[in-house]
């Protein structure tokens, strides 16, 4: 199948004609007749297989214009970055269309987007907590919105942002189009769809957690942090093949400190991006990283979804996923586009549990590699390592003896006190007071 078979406007088919596509995903040919249909629908599908140009190719054929100042499309996407990534996707495929496109996200000043939706747009792209925002100071209004677009819903949940979700939800007009996508179907998922959502239609691209068949999953086991960063260095020197690297950390914190023990080894060829960095820092990192100037990122989950960055060689889990669910999001970094990838996951003795989870989900094992003899294991512990320490410490049994038993009382510890008058009977005030009478006596009289 080709683009030309959707029969889109010509406008539209000029520009995917220009940016050199010709075939759809798979995920793109499943939705375009349920979207086209008016219906609600549900795509489950994995990062990576296109589902941005899925639900826009349709939309934009649906698109009618109508003049009013208020969004006729909303687009909710997680993260700041995949605002910017979507209104670019918007932007190449209207480039010959009368369509003003308009991305608001947190983190920047608000007042300025205020007035950018006060100047009019027709799409508009947000976050869940500015949209929420902007609506309720009556800035945004959903009076003329008739699809709504949710994507990488499974996420926006993971991150917290349902109330904003609901609350969006129940601010516009019931009689809508709601177009969704999730890479997992969760029982949260499942829940609000129920609650929001008219008998949707469910486009699956692939089972719910199913790994990419193009990924390489290997695994290392790995005693504490700081042998994990000696495996890390180790396999960048000598791997050539690591070129373009995501490395995944649970928190800032950590991406942080792992950024800097890396850059001194490594000055200058990576990269971090977490929610404490600032957007334009955010923005400049991804760019320099997508255009070759830096060899690899260091980051949190807010990077696993949705972002196209192109050729990734290789996805490091520094640190097992808090939800195995997520382990798939990250994996799905590379390995795109039939392209093949490497996925390396390190795991101490406490995330053996997660990376078990992780198996179960995808039915299938990472490939064990044998650690380094080369790798220096570091006993130093950093603060959550040494925390377990001292509880492994505190649990301690008592030591027993060769027998089984524990070890006999000394003599002085055997005494048992029954009680009873004590031995040395201590001096009352009144006979202190005698003694004392029975002395100046004596002298008195010597005196005499």
């Amino acid at each position: 199948m080709t683009f030309e078979q959707f029969n889109l406007p010509k406008s539209v088919q000029k520009a995917i004609d220009e940016l050199g596509f010709t075939t759809p995903t798979p995920i793109q040919e499943k939705s375009f007749s349920v979207v086209m249909s008016g219906r609600d629908m549900m795509g489950i599908a994995q990062t990576g297989t296109g589902k941005t140009f899925a639900y826009l190719l349709p939309l934009l054929k649906l698109y009618k214009f109508t003049p009013t100042e208020t969004p006729k499309i909303v687009i909710l996407v997680p993260t700041r970055e995949l605002v910017v990534q979507v209104v670019e996707e918007v932007e190449k495929l209207t480039k010959y269309l009368s369509i003003r496109t308009l991305g608001i996200y947190g983190g920047v000043n608000i007042n300025t987007q205020k007035k950018a939706v006060y100047a009019g747009h027709d799409i508009l792209v947000g976050t869940p907590g500015r949209v929420m925002d902007l609506a309720l100071d009556n800035v945004i209004r959903f009076d003329e919105t008739q699809k709504l677009v949710i994507d990488e819903f499974d996420e926006m949940l993971n991150l917290g942002f349902r109330p904003q979700l609901t609350s969006i939800l129940a601010m516009m007009k019931t009689k809508r189009q709601n177009i969704l996508f999730s890479a997992t179907m969760t029982d949260e998922v499942d829940e609000i769809l129920n609650d929001y959502f008219d008998f949707p239609e469910e486009v699956t691209l692939a089972a719910s957690g199913t790994p990419l068949e193009n990924i390489t999953q290997l695994a290392y086991s790995v005693v504490n942090f700081n042998t994990k960063i000696n495996l890390l260095k180790h396999l960048l020197q000598q791997d050539e093949s690591m070129e373009r690297v995501l490395v995944f950390v649970n928190n800032k914190k950590i991406a942080d400190m792992l950024h800097e023990r890396i850059d001194a080894d490594f000055p200058g060829q990576f990269g971090v991006i977490h929610s404490n960095k600032s957007q334009n820092y955010r923005l400049t990192t991804m760019a320099n990283f997508q255009a070759g100037e830096l060899r690899g990122l260091i980051t949190s989950d807010i990077m696993a979804r949705g972002l196209d960055i192109s050729d990734i060689s290789h996805v490091i889990n520094f640190e097992m996923p808090e939800m195995p669910e997520l382990y798939m999001h990250r994996i799905g970094r590379t390995g795109r586009a039939d392209a093949k990838g490497t996925a390396i996951s390190f795991f101490t003795p406490r995330e053996e549990e997660i990376k078990i989870g992780v198996e179960l989900l995808m039915n299938q094992e990472l490939h064990p590699e044998p650690f380094p003899e080369e790798v220096e294991i570091s006993t130093l512990l950093i603060g959550p390592e040494k925390e377990k320490e001292k509880i492994k410490f505190l649990m301690k049994k008592p030591k027993l003896d060769g027998d089984g038993a524990f070890h006999e009382k000394t003599a002085k510890n055997k005494k048992v006190n029954l009680g009873g008058p004590s031995k040395t009977k201590k001096k009352t005030s009144g006979s202190v007071n005698r003694n004392m009478l029975r002395e100046q006596n004596k002298k008195r009289n010597k005196k005499k």
